[in-house]
Order: structure tokens, then C-alpha cells, then sequence
């Protein structure tokens, strides 16, 4: 029976399978399609023109180095923060643990660019740092735009991301083999090195290329902060949507570039991944050991430290919505005023947030389920088929998704253009991936005979997997669907392409309040999208079994 599960039968899941296909056909492939055909055609013939104008102007291909340098070093500093905090935190007791993790997911799971307008409130020419150590001590701070404060922000935001991988692999690990090493007097530092580093590796490498991705298809950080620093990002937001001029065949051409550079970083890590790969077997997990002395006090500096500076931002921004305001500028004193205007410009934002993203939400996990099911249980030409595509949005900014939706539907037989429709399904291309991967993990931890025993006395195939193994995937898809959820809600990158005057989301409304120079509104509404994260992240905590949050 297990080897019949290898060939494609025209069954339920061999019709869910075509169906699949032909959903991805039809929302990914086409408009990725239509998007390649746009970059080499000049709309009568092919050319190449496009490319060639790209790389032979240094104003558009510095974007690319630019993009790939700041990138990198955030990946390799999240990679430094994320795999130190990750080890204290595993090995040793830390004082208030659980708050800081929960303060270390608020840090990753808030809006990047709200953090960007943050720390130029806080770190700017006329930032409330800045002036204060200007004015004390006569300290003059460095340049918080272009390269540094992207990075910045970049690495207070996505080291979590490294975080949690680690402390998920951590988790996984045998005591038995420290305590090897311990015997053998291998200890401290030279254990770190020569055994946990290199059993953690694939995940740090997974987690780091999370880094690269998020950072590379980031659009709002670098157009707040950036200045003269440009990424491809904000090039090709500027060459879809200009209001001087627009060239969607060049700004297609700079869409498939950025394809290709995810995609070979995501297919270095996979082969860098492969190759240090590990299996263990966990007979007992690792006890956390207790500090005493000036250890126990260095690590607990260093990790309140890097948690404070991570969440700092956002406490600012909700500091400031209370701020008194006198047009676009603080005054001093502190009232409501902020949200009384935000109110009164919001509009549908904050139903939008709830509806655009609750609609996704409820899409991407029953196609995540019925997903992994068919990779899992059901491994053929066809599904496995499904499982590569499935991971094609994994690797694609968030602005190639906008414009590709854009293009593929604003003409007949199919218009989605202007209305919540092609909001809802380009959140579902773009978040799908990942919790695909994590119904992939619940499901290959429920032995296949269970099912099979159901199967056996008679159960059909889809009554088996309603009543019994979607039952038992339940609590992670559940727990998955919340952090899903809060990506949904902080989304930017493709909801900026996409939104009309009826469909903006909060996101939306909070950048346009930031460029307009409305920093107490602005403050207002990011203030009420992170206590809909928090929110979100106590719903977890209280749902999954001991509140951990892996991935």
C-alpha cells in the first residue's frame, strides 16, 4: 500500500492534485509568465533592450549590488545576534524568559518600515537620541540613512528569525552528545565550535536565507530611510508606478532579476544546507543550566540589550501616538488627538485588515493542508510537482508579486484589478509557502497507519482524513494559522501595487501618513497594528502546547 502512494491514481487526491496544478497555473505561472514575456519583448518583437539599458547604467545596476550588499550583512549580523541569543537562551535560565521571547517576536513580526520611521524619529538628523547626546555631550551620531540605517533596521528586526530557528533546532538536540564532549573536556567555547555549531548549521543557514529574502524583497525600509542608498526594490516600484514616466516591459526586466537572485541564494543554502545536514535522534533533551557570578550578569546584559534595542522602536512609536501635536510637528503635553484624527482618515483600513487578510488566511490553510497532504502521503510525478511550484513564491519579492498580479489580471477574460479579490490571492501566493512547510512538518509526525487502519474498516479516503488526520494536525496548523496571520496583517510590499481608495489596509495607511509628514497619525495607527500582533501572539502562546514559537 505504501508503495502504491508513489503512482498517480485518478482518485479524490488525483483530482485535488489537477485542481491544485491548475490553481497555480493559473495565479502563479501565467502572471510569472506574462512577466518574462513583458521583460524580453518591446511589444511588437523580442529584445533584449531592457536588460541591456539596466546593466549599462550605473543608476540601475549599482541597485543590484546595493540590494545584494545590505542583504548580506544583515543576514550575517541576524546570523551573529540571532545564533548567540539562541545558544543563551537554550542552554542557560534567563531571567524572564518568556517575556523576552515574546518581545523578540514583536520585534520580527511588526511592519519593517514602521521600524524605519521609528529609528528616524529616534536616531534622525533632529531625533530625539541625537539631539540628546548632541546636546549633553556634544556626540554626534552617525548617518542613520542610506546603508546604515537600512541595516539597522534590517538586523533589529530579522535576527528573531535566525532566533528561532536555532532555539528550535536547540530544542532538538541530545544532551547526551555535550555531555560527551564535556567528559572528553571539550567545554565553553570550543564546544560551541566543534559540536553544536556544526549540528545547528543547516539551520542556521535556513534561517539566514529567511534573512536574505526578507531583506532583499523589503520595499518600504529602504524608500524611508534609504535616501541616496537605492535598492532594486524601490527602482522597480518607481518604474511600475512613476507619475513622470512608466516602462512596465523595464520594470518587468528588473522583476526577473530579482527572481533569479533569490533563486540562486536559495539554492546555494539548499546545497550548502544538504551538504552539512545531520540526522539526531533526541533520547533527552537538553536541561537548562543556571549563571552564577559575572557570567550570569554578562549574558543577561547582552541579551536585555539586543531585546531592548529590537523593541525599542516600536515602543517609541507607541510612545508618540500619545504625544500632543500642533500640525504635522510634536508639541509638548500628551493627548488623544493623534487617534482622534486617525479615525477620522482611516476609513475601511482597519476592517480591510481584519477582512483582506481573515479571507487569505482561511484560503492558504486549507490549501496548505490539502498541499501537504498530497506531498506527504500521495508522492508522485504530479504532487511532487506541486511541491516545487508550491515554493516558487518562497523566493519572490513581495513587489514582483504586485506587478505580476497587476499584469496578468487588468485585461480580459479575467479583471481582479481595484478590487479585494487580487489583494486576497496575491497574500495567498505570497504567504503559502511557509505554512505549506509547516503542515508538511505536523503531518510527517502522524504515522501513516493510522490512517490506513481507517481505510481498512471501511472509511473513504476524504472521510479518513477529515475525521482523523486533520484532527491530529489541528493545534500546529492552528498555532501556524496565527503567525501566518500576523504577517498577513503587516504586509506592505504587494498591498502598496495593489490597494484602491475602498481596499486599503492598515499598512497601507500608515506608510501614506509617514510620507505625508503625519508622524502623530502615523504613530496612532502603527500603534494599533502592534496590539493586533500582541493580540495575535497571546492567542498562540494560549493555544499552543507550551506557548514556544519554532520554526
Amino acid at each position: 500500500m505504501r508503495q502504491n502512494h508513489r503512482r498517480f491514481r485518478l482518485d479524490v487526491w488525483g483530482w485535488t492534485t489537477i485542481a491544485i496544478l491548475l490553481l497555480y497555473g493559473l495565479f502563479l505561472l501565467y502572471p510569472l509568465g506574462l512577466l518574462l514575456k513583458m521583460a524580453f519583448s518591446d511589444g511588437m518583437h523580442f529584445t533584449l533592450s531592457h536588460f541591456v539599458r539596466f546593466f549599462s547604467r550605473p543608476y540601475y545596476s549599482i541597485t543590484l549590488i546595493n540590494s545584494f550588499k545590505v542583504s548580506f550583512m544583515a543576514a550575517l549580523l541576524s546570523v551573529l545576534v540571532g545564533v548567540t541569543l539562541g545558544y543563551f537562551m537554550s542552554m542557560y535560565q534567563i531571567a524572564g524568559s518568556r517575556i523576552l521571547r515574546m518581545c523578540i517576536v514583536m520585534a520580527t513580526m511588526s511592519a519593517p518600515f514602521v521600524g524605519a520611521y521609528a529609528w528616524i524619529m529616534l536616531l534622525g538628523r533632529s531625533g530625539v537620541i541625537t539631539r540628546f547626546l548632541s546636546g549633553l555631550f556634544g556626540i554626534t551620531m552617525p548617518d542613520i540613512y542610506g546603508f546604515n540605517g537600512i541595516l539597522l533596521v534590517f538586523t533589529t528586526q530579522l535576527f528573531p528569525l535566525v532566533f528561532l530557528y536555532v532555539q528550535g533546532a536547540m530544542s532538538k538536540m541530545d544532551a547526551s552528545l555535550l555531555e560527551a564532549a564535556e567528559n572528553m573536556g571539550c567545554t565553553g567555547v570550543k564546544r560551541f565550535f566543534t559540536v553544536v555549531l556544526p549540528l545547528i548549521a543547516p539551520t542556521v543557514l535556513a534561517g539566514a536565507l529567511l534573512v536574505f529574502v526578507r531583506a532583499v524583497s523589503d520595499f518600504g525600509t529602504p524608500m524611508l530611510i534609504g535616501e541616496g542608498y537605492r535598492t532594486f526594490t524601490v527602482i522597480l516600484y518607481n518604474e511600475f508606478v512613476g507619475e513622470v514616466s512608466q516602462n512596465k516591459g523595464f520594470a518587468s526586466a528588473i522583476s526577473i532579476l530579482a527572481i533569479l537572485i533569490t533563486m540562486v541564494v536559495y539554492f546555494s543554502q539548499n546545497l550548502a544546507a544538504s551538504k552539512s545536514a545531520v540526522s539526531m535522534n533526541v533520547m533527552r533533551r537538553i536541561e537548562k543550566k543556571k549563571l552564577r557570578g559575572l557570567s550570569a550578569f554578562l549574558v543577561h546584559l547582552l541579551i536585555y540589550a539586543v531585546v531592548f534595542i529590537s523593541i525599542l522602536p516600536q515602543l517609541y512609536v507607541v510612545y508618540t501616538s500619545f504625544l500632543k501635536t500642533s500640525g504635522q510637528i510634536y508639541v509638548k503635553g500628551y493627548s488623544m488627538q493623534s487617534y482622534a484624527n486617525m479615525f477620522s482618515r482611516l476609513g475601511r483600513s482597519i476592517q480591510n485588515t481584519l477582512i483582506i487578510p481573515a479571507l487569505s488566511l482561511l484560503v492558504v490553510v486549507l490549501l496548505a493542508v490539502l498541499i501537504a497532504y498530497v506531498a506527504v502521503r500521495r508522492r508522485n510525478a504530479l504532487s511532487g510537482a506541486v511541491d516545487m511550484i508550491s515554493m516558487i513564491p518562497y523566493v519572490i519579492p513581495g513587489t514582483v508579486v504586485g506587478i505580476a498580479m497587476i499584469s496578468a489580471f487588468n485585461r480580459k477574460p479575467l479583471v481582479l484589478t481595484g478590487g479585494m479579490l487580487i489583494m486576497v490571492v496575491a497574500l495567498v501566493v505570497r504567504r503559502l509557502p511557509y505554512t505549506i512547510r509547516s503542515s508538511v512538518a505536523i503531518l510527517q509526525q502522524i504515522p501513516l497507519y493510522v490512517e490506513e487502519a481507517a481505510l481498512s474498516l471501511g472509511s473513504s479516503k476524504l472521510k479518513a482524513f477529515f475525521e482523523i488526520t486533520l484532527p491530529m494536525m489541528a493545534p500546529g496548523v492552528f498555532a501556524g494559522a496565527i503567525l501566518s496571520w500576523v504577517t498577513l496583517i503587516s504586509e506592505l510590499s504587494t498591498a502598496i501595487l495593489l490597494y484602491t481608495g475602498r481596499t486599503q489596509t492598515l499598512t497601507v495607511a500608515i506608510y501614506t501618513q509617514i510620507i505625508r509628514g503625519n508622524y502623530g497619525i502615523a504613530s496612532a495607527m502603527a500603534t494599533v497594528l502592534t496590539v493586533m500582533t500582541f493580540i495575535s501572539l497571546l492567542l498562540f502562546n494560549r493555544i499552543s502546547k507550551d506557548g514556544d514559537i519554532t520554526l
